[in-house]
């Protein structure tokens, strides 16, 4: 018989962020997000903090399109190892506190693939170690300048393995079985879908999610998503976006905040509803979690049905091994290769349909040109 799981308290926290650009600012970051750990510990003292979420880039920023996107080589100069230097700062704030701490989005380069950097969540334990690390499986190619595993399948395979378990990795806790996604990931459902099929009960979700994507009323997607993906696989869902950043190229709160707790049933238990520095707490209870999910009625799990769903995935979307050893991708309209296929593949199959006076093998070719015009005006890089 398992142990009694004991309630405790989880911090999302909401930082601001410095785009790093040296290994100063890193640690800067890193600081500040010590310190709001410390606040947040003291401050919820009588049921303790066990688990603390912090966004995706909380370390060391990230670029996007236009003036002063980053390509690979700016990106791999702050690449950091893991565990590493950097985790060690807040594998000393995990021992003191007893924690689980979950960071998001870091720049990591992998020893076994030394020519790119994926963008890496990792969770460090009670211990101080490292107990789970996850790269990120969803990066949007508009945006997402990071390595999927999906871009070398074949590679990353060969490494690490290529069960469902290896790209969506659990980890049994004494405070419950902990799962992580990032950003993007949770705008579609197969991410928290594998992470709940390989037995999460809080899935620690990182973003760095921007208001010209929908933050805020009346798009809000970021809520209505992640409030779907928590009630259809009877998960707490602990969202946790930035507050300000300190770019010259972005808005102070491109990132807005909004972090959510959200529990099994998909309500939200507390939201930062504005950007800013903040801090969000709420009483986790995997034991009543675990009753939910032993009662039939809206038991989102024993009612699946998979016989007919199958030939859905069965043929590729969006083409895996884009990007193998020795051909990391080196900028984002580099990475839009991939969606050019993608669109080839919905329209030829007749899935989409085209705008007016358009035929379907045309819509790849009208991406083509806008990358190229865009590059043209020094809106997306060339090199």
């Amino acid at each position: 018989m398992r142990p009694k799981v004991e309630k405790y308290t989880a911090l999302v926290i909401q930082p601001e962020v410095t785009l790093a650009r040296t290994t100063e600012d890193i640690y800067k970051n890193l600081e500040r997000v010590s310190q709001l750990i410390d606040f947040g510990c003291g401050y919820f003292w009588e049921v303790p903090a066990r688990l603390v979420v912090l966004p995706e880039y909380f370390m060391q920023g990230v670029t996007t399109p236009g003036a002063g996107e980053h390509g690979l080589q700016e990106f791999m100069k702050k690449a950091v190892r893991i565990p590493g230097p950097e985790t060690d700062v807040l594998a000393a704030k995990a021992k003191q506190y007893g924690l689980y701490i979950v960071g998001g989005g870091v720049v990591e380069v992998l020893p076994e693939f030394p020519d790119r950097w994926f963008n890496t969540n990792f969770i460090v334990g009670p211990t101080g170690e490292v107990v789970l690390k996850y790269h990120k499986w969803h990066i949007p190619a508009y945006i997402g300048l990071g390595t999927s595993p999906h871009d070398m399948l074949e590679d990353y395979g060969r490494v690490f393995g290529n069960s469902l378990k290896t790209f969506f990795p659990v980890v049994d806790t004494e405070i419950g079985k902990l799962g992580t996604m990032t950003c993007h990931d949770g705008a579609t459902p197969e991410v928290s879908r594998a992470l709940a099929f390989n037995g999460a009960e809080v899935i620690c979700h990182p973003g760095a999610i921007q208001e010209v994507e929908g933050v805020s009323h009346p798009w809000d997607f970021w809520r209505f998503t992640r409030r779907t993906r928590a009630h259809d696989n009877m998960v707490y869902m602990l969202c946790s976006n930035w507050g300000e950043v300190n770019y010259a190229f972005y808005p102070k709160t491109f990132c807005p905040g909004h972090s959510m707790i959200i529990d099994y049933t998909g309500m939200m238990m507390r939201e930062a509803e504005y950007p800013g520095e903040q801090i969000i707490a709420a009483t986790i209870d995997i034991e009543g979690l675990r009753e939910h999910r032993a009662v039939s009625a809206h038991n989102t799990w024993i009612d699946v049905r998979t016989e007919a769903f199958g030939e859905m995935y069965k043929d590729p979307i969006y083409p895996s091994n884009l990007f193998p050893v020795g051909r990391p991708p080196r900028n984002l309209a580099q990475k839009l290769e991939g969606a050019k296929s993608a669109l080839d593949v919905l329209y030829g199959r007749g899935q989409f349909t085209p705008p007016y006076g358009k035929a379907p093998e045309e819509m790849s070719k009208l991406l083509d040109a806008r990358v190229k015009h865009a590059q043209e005006q020094g809106r997306l890089r060339k090199d």
